[in-house]
């Protein structure tokens, strides 16, 4: 089986198809694009004359490397033409029925050592394999959409596949710029199988009517950096797919996270798959479009929930990162801030941490020097939540204990003015038991701001049974003032962004526990595959795993789902003291600085 794959043969012209061999002829192989249908066929030339076009006006290829490239692809509208290809890659409709007349045909028409390649993502390279007359032949090899951009090829060996094969399509994958990686056979494999389960609990999150679709993919986007929102994404997918993948997963690992939600039937049903049909979770401009047009579902532009309390000054309680970042963002807005902590010297050492963040600004042109002083004159540091008498907002961010903030909202609760308003930071404690150790739930809100808080814009509005519309309506414009952007979400764990965020650290770290694939395949595929800024071992680490060890018990215990359960490889570490970075050790080994 040792081949050059000079000749490769792609069956299915559709939008991966097209990328697939787009990459293929710029690296300098034969193609030939075969598809039954003459439009896919003439929309596959014509997509290609597009994009090399536009490859040339950019500078990124020579009007010779275009001609050559255009040269060496042809279309057919049978399989017969894939009988000289030394590699024949599928890509037509996620359907076994489909794919296994696909593959009986090859084996009547290509060579003997011709290696036979599918495209799925959620069906079985083994049950393929095994209805294939040369199974050692058949592999998966998964790119990722558009194929022309993304680097991630995932290889997808059965237990039938011989090992030559493989070796020849990883080869392949390096040669055209894109990064291998070596994966078995498993519905969704690592990129996929760690996404659709998070997509699918976004889906079931705005389902339940817990968040809007705005705010659930500005969440995601805003608190996680994530290139798209997962509404939005499956739509892109096309919902219809993503419930196929996700019929394929459920049906191996029975676990409830995989199970699609009801609305993705509901919406594949109705013809509703997404961008492709012009309407999914959003409406688009046309079927095929890529613009979001405003629906019934639009929030009017500038709705606010009704008028709220005057807000001058702020008060922030605590003396570790996030409390020195929060002040810091309320000063840069013109707020007065009162910053307290236990003694005098801890909230010191805490102003002085705003004192060396604005010098840093300063150093880097995003901050004047006047600017930073009058930022700093702004701050108040006081050991005693005395100080907190007349502020109009009273923002905890202390630890993340239940007891530790219902005493403090006790004494907030004694020493604030009536009528200001209390909010807590809280990531996954319930906000109206920290409520109800006032006397005033009705002024308690959440405030969830992100680390490091002046530089993530998200804020996760909590509010909860008790709360008074006018708070959230004053907490809503505070966000406004402050440049961060409000999203609304009720009192449950995880809020948005953790309760979508942690299933997922979760399923990657149960990944490694079965021996799937490797801490750095996995953020490869995450980082290449998913456009995540970072993989999930490397967020764990920066997190801290007895952080994410604790959301992941409040999300099992809220939630009381056993797909939420902490993987038993998170709890060990955590009680070997492999915290992350901050210990030098967690899933990987840091130098102590």
């Amino acid at each position: 089986m040792d081949t050059p794959l000079s000749t490769i043969a792609v069956v299915g012209l559709g939008t991966m198809g097209t990328g697939i061999a787009e990459v293929l002829a710029l690296a300098g192989r034969e193609v030939i694009g075969i598809d039954i249908s003459e439009a896919a066929a003439l929309g596959a030339v014509a997509s290609l004359e597009a994009s090399t076009a536009r490859a040339v006006g950019r500078g990124r290829i020579t009007e010779e490397e275009r001609a050559a490239a255009l040269a060496r692809f042809r279309t057919a509208d049978t399989l017969q033409a894939a009988a000289d290809a030394e590699l024949v890659i599928e890509v037509v409709p996620e359907s076994y029925e489909i794919k296994q007349q696909v593959f009986r045909e090859l084996d009547a028409v290509v060579s003997p050592t011709t290696i036979l390649a599918t495209g799925t993502n959620a069906l079985s390279v083994t049950r393929l394999a095994a209805e294939s007359q040369r199974p050692e032949r058949v592999l998966g090899l998964h790119f990722f959409n558009p194929a022309p951009a993304m680097k991630l090829v995932e290889v997808v060996s059965s237990v039938l596949t011989a090992p030559p094969a493989v070796e020849a399509v990883t080869t392949l994958a390096r040669e055209l710029g894109k990064e291998p990686v070596a994966v078995g056979d498993r519905p969704g494999f690592v990129a996929d199988g760690l996404l659709f389960g998070y997509l699918n609990q976004a889906a079931a999150m705005y389902e339940a009517n817990y968040a809007s679709r705005e705010d659930i993919d500005a969440a995601m986007k805003l608190g996680c950096g994530l290139p798209m929102g997962p509404l939005a994404l499956l739509d892109l997918i096309g919902i219809d797919t993503a419930r196929t993948v996700l019929e394929a997963m459920y049906a191996e690992s029975h676990d409830r996270l995989h199970a699609p939600a009801p609305i993705l039937g509901q919406l594949s049903s109705a013809g509703l798959t997404g961008r492709k049909a012009g309407r999914g979770f959003y409406t688009y401009d046309a079927a095929g479009g890529q613009d979001v047009v405003p629906d019934a579902l639009t929030p009017a532009a500038g709705a606010e929930a009704g008028a709220g309390r005057a807000v001058a000054s702020v008060g922030v309680a605590g003396s570790g990162t996030m409390a020195s970042g929060i002040a810091e963002v309320f000063a840069k807005a013109g707020y007065g801030v009162v910053l307290a902590a236990r003694t005098q010297e801890k909230a010191d050492l805490a102003k002085g941490r705003i004192a060396k963040s604005l010098e840093r600004s300063v150093a880097k042109g995003r901050l004047s020097a006047e600017a930073r002083d009058e930022t700093l004159a702004r701050i108040t540091a006081a050991g005693s939540l005395d100080a907190f008498a007349e502020v109009d907002l009273a923002v905890e961010a202390v630890a993340e204990d239940l007891e530790i903030k219902q005493q403090l909202f006790a004494s907030l609760d004694k020493v604030c003015r009536p009528g200001a308003v209390l909010a807590t930071t809280t990531s996954s404690l319930p906000v109206v038991a920290i409520a109800r150790a006032t006397a005033r739930p009705e002024d308690v809100i959440g405030m969830h701001f992100f680390n490091p808080a002046p530089a993530m814009k998200l804020v996760e509005v909590v509010r909860t049974v008790l709360t008074a519309d006018d708070v959230h309506a004053t907490v809503r414009a505070v966000c406004a003032k402050i440049r961060k952007h409000p999203v609304d979400c009720g009192d449950r764990a995880g809020f948005i962004v953790n309760a979508l965020l942690f299933p997922y650290l979760n399923n990657a770290i149960k990944m490694v526990e079965e021996h799937y694939a490797s801490l750095d395949d996995i953020d490869a595929a995450m980082k290449l595959g998913g456009g995540y800024p970072m993989g999930p071992f490397e967020l764990l680490d920066v997190v801290g795993l007895d952080v994410s060890l604790a959301i992941e018990k409040v999300l099992h215990r809220e939630f009381r789902d056993p797909g939420l359960a902490p993987a038993p490889l998170l709890e060990h570490l955590v009680a070997a003291g492999c915290l992350g970075r901050k210990t030098g050790r967690g899933f990987r080994e840091y130098a102590r600085r």
